[in-house]
């Protein structure tokens, strides 16, 4: 292999999953220079291909999710098809899956029924709750994980509710992020001679890394958060969203001391308020009262080139407008026999590790058939 390859090259990966964790780690392997085939149902394939809006013969959700990769319809109850499937995993170098404990196992592509065909395996199983306890074999989605995870609740609004994530965070941190890692370091173990592994990735789980100040002030003998309370999830003046008199948003995060003792100038506090120890509540109410008392675009033009972690809270329009979302990366996403494309999810994999993809397109489904996708 040359010097100058991805560094994935080479390396075969048998995607089981469906909708979002699996297939997005197996898009961050695949832009490393991985070789991804993908199994689905018959027919209907990965739900996401279902999904609003349309792109082609799918959605754009699972087009960019899935470019580049090769898909194939499997009916895994019938005997005869999941033996083919077994034979693609005595040659892949990672097998992903995203079942329910329990479930590969009883169709017969677990990581045992794997690893008696191919002993040098990375086997990654991605679950919602972990593959055993109390709460493994239940179905859940990404709210459900931060809600039975304690994160949910440590952001209250104003009548004391937890409010919707703004993303997906336990399929994304929880799921996506901890298996590309864990993959990734059980292939160098392999290459050290330390063999094949099965990884058990649980999403809920995993969102204690993103709890880890709770984490770490509870185990000091702090306690744990309380809703809306904490210097990070409103208790605090320093670390909050204001509303402007036109409706907007300003979001604070003036933490450290320079930063506030600037911003609080800048905005004319009351000097009695300047110093919010003890007195938080009374400074969150009347540094709200100023950015109320003024547009948007007034408090811009204050905070602009300012050090002060204080800005408005953009619109989707605007960030592009900054430059701080891309829409226009060089990487395409093309829909199967339509010649239709457009730049697709910029990836986080450094432009000097990735690979050049066989193709743009995202994978129409097929049959699998006697021969093996990777020849």
């Amino acid at each position: 292999m040359s010097a100058d390859a991805p560094p994935l090259a080479g390396i075969k990966v048998l995607d089981l999953s469906t909708l979002l964790p699996g297939p997005l780690a197996t898009l961050l392997l695949a832009e490393a220079g991985a070789d991804v085939v993908k199994l689905e149902r018959p027919g209907r394939g990965d739900e996401m291909r279902s999904y609003l809006p349309r792109f082609g013969e799918a959605s754009a959700n699972y087009a960019v999710l899935n470019r580049g990769k090769r898909a194939y319809g499997v009916d895994l109850k019938d005997p005869v098809q999941r033996d083919r499937v077994l034979e693609l995993a005595a040659e892949a170098d990672v097998v992903v899956e995203q079942f329910r404990p329990g479930v590969a196992d009883r169709l017969g592509l677990g990581y045992d029924s794997v690893c008696a065909v191919n002993p040098d395996v990375v086997y990654c199983s991605i679950t919602g709750y972990g593959a055993t306890g109390p709460h493994a074999s239940r179905a859940g989605h990404d709210l459900n994980y931060m809600a039975e995870s304690g994160l949910l609740g440590v952001v209250a609004d104003a009548t004391g509710s937890p409010t919707l994530p703004v993303t997906v965070l336990a399929d994304i941190a929880g799921g996506t992020y901890p298996a590309v890692v864990n993959i990734l370091l059980a292939l160098r173990r392999r290459d050290l001679g330390g063999g094949g592994a099965h990884l058990q990735v649980s999403m809920t789980h995993n969102l204690q890394v993103l709890a880890y100040g709770y984490f770490a002030t509870h185990q000091a003998g702090g306690g744990w958060p309380r809703p809306g309370a904490e210097l990070l999830t409103g208790g605090s003046p320093r670390y909050q969203v204001y509303p402007t008199a036109d409706g907007r948003h300003i979001a604070c995060a003036a933490l450290e001391q320079k930063f506030w003792d600037r911003l609080v100038d800048l905005v004319d506090l009351d000097r009695r308020l300047w110093d919010d120890e003890g007195q938080e509540q009374a400074v969150i109410a009347a540094l709200g009262a100023r950015f109320a008392a003024e547009p948007s675009d007034h408090w811009r033009s204050v905070l602009d080139g300012e050090d002060v972690c204080t800005v408005v809270v953009s619109t989707w329009d605007e960030a592009v407008a900054a430059g701080l979302v891309d829409v226009d990366a060089p990487e395409r996403v093309t829909a199967p026999g339509t010649g239709r494309s457009f730049p697709t999810l910029p990836s986080p994999i450094a432009q000097s590790l990735r690979g050049t993809p066989s193709s743009t397109a995202y994978p129409s489904l097929v049959d699998l058939g006697d021969d093996s996708p990777w020849g």
